[in-house]
């Protein structure tokens, strides 16, 4: 008797998950509206990128990662099964000798030299590429707190002259059409096709957070007591999500990062409406002082 309602209990248990599976994917078409950035059931692809860094990172991992990755696996498959086959025991009753080979300690050390030179030159170019920050629109500073969420701060001389906390929303009253693990209760708001530029930094409790949104191109750490620069250029309104990808204690998991890139009136209706959501701080939202790169 027990294992039989053991083995209904499972089977309901089965049913239910199958029956969820089938409704997300079924009505993910209507959620992705509006979600250039939103992950997809079953992706294993990169995602839409939608910055220039973005595009010169997927450039850079399809047209030249991929095929050294590609041509490397298949030559140690075929150098593998050439072994199997030719020193075999059977085929090869009496083992060979060698203890060495001056033409391939060669190869296998200048080959790998050439392939690495191949893959550094383009990658310093796109590091260089994200590390020179262009004359920004505005500026966004992102705080990693101890208390597992992101606190996001507008300077007053931009229009803002708030700071607001974004945290995960209750997975047990998550809203319809909000995505488990990812939504949030209040979106970082940005124009589109304006420079943007993040200055990410951690608060004094010493745990390092790292501040990864995916479709823009963006990974950087949040440091206590280090103030990291980095940049991006949305050039299609959306929602676009990222998380925290530093293991950073028992909440890591639940730190989303979410954009709401919008058009540029909707972003200036959006900062008056800011400055009245959230308390204006008693201080003034100071940002560190930079140099143009230009």
């Amino acid at each position: 008797m027990t294992t039989k309602i053991f083995r209904a209990g499972m089977l309901r248990s089965v049913a239910g998950s199958l029956a969820a599976i089938v409704a997300a994917t079924a009505a993910w078409p209507a959620l992705a509206q509006g979600m250039v950035g939103a992950p997809r059931p079953g992706q294993i692809s990169l995602p839409e990128s939608v910055t220039v860094i973005g595009h010169e990172i997927d450039f850079f991992h399809n047209a030249i990662l991929l095929p050294i990755i590609t041509v490397i696996c298949l030559f140690v498959l075929a150098l593998l099964i050439y072994v199997v086959l030719k020193f075999n025991a059977r085929a090869n009753p009496v083992p060979s000798k060698t203890t060495h080979h001056a033409l391939l300690e060669v190869a296998w050390t200048v080959v790998p030299v050439l392939v690495l030179l191949g893959i550094a030159i383009p990658s310093f170019r796109l590091l260089n590429h994200q590390l020179i920050i262009p004359d920004a629109d505005l500026t966004v500073k992102v705080t990693g707190n101890a208390s597992w969420a992101w606190t996001y701060s507008y300077p007053k001389d931009e229009g803002g002259g708030f700071e607001f906390q974004s945290r995960l929303l209750d997975q047990d009253t998550l809203a319809p059409g909000k995505l488990r693990l990812l939504d949030v209760d209040n979106e970082a708001v940005v124009p589109v096709n304006k420079v943007v530029r993040m200055q990410v930094t951690a608060d004094v409790v010493g745990i390092i957070h790292s501040f990864v949104v995916p479709a823009f191109g963006v990974r950087i750490d949040a440091v206590p007591g280090r103030l990291n620069e980095t940049w991006f250029k949305a050039e299609k309104e959306g929602i676009y999500y990222g998380q925290c990808s530093k293991l950073c204690g028992k909440d890591h998991a639940y730190m989303p990062i979410v954009f709401r890139v919008v058009s540029e009136e909707a972003y200036k209706a959006w900062l008056v409406e800011g400055q009245k959501k959230f308390a204006a701080v008693e201080t003034p939202v100071r940002l560190a002082a930079t140099e143009s790169n230009n």
